[in-house]
C-alpha cells in the first residue's frame, strides 16, 4: 500500500463539539464522515475512536467495530488508526493496541512508541507490523524526531522498506498556526538524513491548504481535517470535514495538481 494522495483526520483526540458542532465523535458519526469525505475526494481516513463519555482511547474492540463499518459504508477508502498517547497510554499498551487489531494501516508518533528506549521491544514490535501487513506512517515533529528514524532505519531496527511518514508543521499547541514555509525545514531534514519516505504533511491554521498544496507541489502527500485546522483557505469556518477536503481538492485541481 501507499498513502492516499489526501488523507481526512476528523476528530483527533482532544477536540469536542464544543469545538465545533460537526465533530464526528461516535461510530455512526465518523462512518458518516468518511463516506461524505471519501465522495468529496478524500483517499484515506485517519482515525480516533472515543469512549461513552468522548475521551480518546486505544480501545481494539471499538477500532474492530469501526473498521467493520467503514469496509461497508466506504469500500476501497484507506483506513488507518492511531496510537497517539495523548499522555495516558504507554509505549505497552500502543504496541498492545496494534498487536491485538492488526490493522491494515496506523499511524504511531515515533517520540511515544520510543520512550522505552529499549531498541529490543521497539525492533520486534515493527518487525510484528511488518509481517502482519501493517503500513505504519511514523509521525515526526521536528528534525531530531527526523534523525532518530534514520538512525533506527540504519540500525534495522525499523524496516526501510515501505517506510511512510507525516511531517507535522507545528505543534498541537492553543493558537497554532502553520505556514507554507514550515516545509522547508522537514524536508531538508529528511533529505539530510538519507531517507525517501511516503511522506505526507498536516497543517494548523487558516494556510492548512496553502500548506497542503506546497506539499502536493513537491510529491508529498496531504492530512487535513479537523484534527488540525477547521477553517477554510479563505478563513471562514468550515461546515464540516467533507468542506475542507472540497477546498483543498478544488484549489489543487485549480493548480492542475494530480489527486
Amino acid at each position: 500500500m501507499t498513502l492516499p494522495r489526501i488523507m481526512v483526520a476528523p476528530n483527533g483526540a482532544r477536540l469536542t463539539r464544543k469545538d465545533h458542532p460537526a465533530l464526528p465523535m461516535t461510530i455512526p458519526e465518523i462512518t458518516a464522515t468518511a463516506r461524505a469525505c471519501q465522495a468529496a475526494g478524500a483517499g484515506g481516513l485517519h482515525a480516533h475512536v472515543r469512549d461513552a463519555e468522548g475521551a480518546h482511547v486505544l480501545d481494539a474492540g471499538l477500532y474492530a467495530e469501526l473498521l467493520a463499518e467503514l469496509e461497508r459504508e466506504t469500500p476501497g477508502l484507506y483506513v488507518q488508526i492511531t496510537t497517539e498517547a495523548v499522555g495516558r497510554y504507554s509505549p505497552a499498551e500502543q504496541r498492545a493496541l496494534v498487536e491485538t487489531l492488526r490493522p491494515a494501516a496506523v499511524s504511531i508518533a515515533l517520540r511515544e512508541i520510543t520512550a522505552e528506549e529499549d531498541d529490543r521491544l521497539t525492533a520486534r514490535f515493527f518487525a510484528t507490523c511488518a509481517e502482519a501487513g501493517t503500513e505504519v506512517q511514523h509521525i515526526l515533529y521536528d528534525a531530531a524526531d527526523t534523525e532518530h528514524l534514520a538512525r533506527l532505519v540504519a540500525s534495522g531496527t525499523i524496516p526501510a522498506r515501505n517506510l511512510a511518514v507525516l511531517h507535522v508543521l507545528g505543534r498541537y499547541t492553543a493558537g497554532q498556526v502553520s505556514s507554507p514555509a514550515d516545509l522547508d525545514a522537514p524536508l531538508a531534514a529528511q533529505e539530510a538524513a538519507g531517507l525517501a519516505p511516503d511522506w505526507a504533511v498536516c497543517a494548523f491554521g487558516a494556510a492548512e491548504t496553502d500548506c497542503l498544496l506546497a506539499a502536493l507541489r513537491q510529491g508529498g502527500k496531504a492530512r487535513i481535517g479537523f484534527e488540525n485546522n477547521r477553517l477554510n483557505r479563505d478563513g471562514s469556518i468550515a461546515a464540516d470535514n467533507a468542506e475542507r477536503v472540497r477546498d483543498l481538492v478544488a484549489a489543487a485541481r485549480a493548480e492542475g495538481l494530480s489527486l
